[in-house]
């Protein structure tokens, strides 16, 4: 019989949480510049 009444959190409960890391704030920027040339703040001259 166990003595431990306190269930115990699985070891991919922090895991499956949300998180921003830098491959999300990269797409956000990539999508922020695309945004911003195709409404025109950034000039043709400054798109390859």
């Amino acid at each position: 019989m166990s003595s431990d009444p306190t269930p115990q959190t699985p070891p991919t409960a922090d895991e499956s949480r949300l998180a921003f890391n830098e491959d999300w704030a990269a797409t956000v920027l990539g999508l922020v510049l695309i945004a911003l040339v195709l409404v025109g703040a950034v000039p043709a001259g400054l798109v390859p």
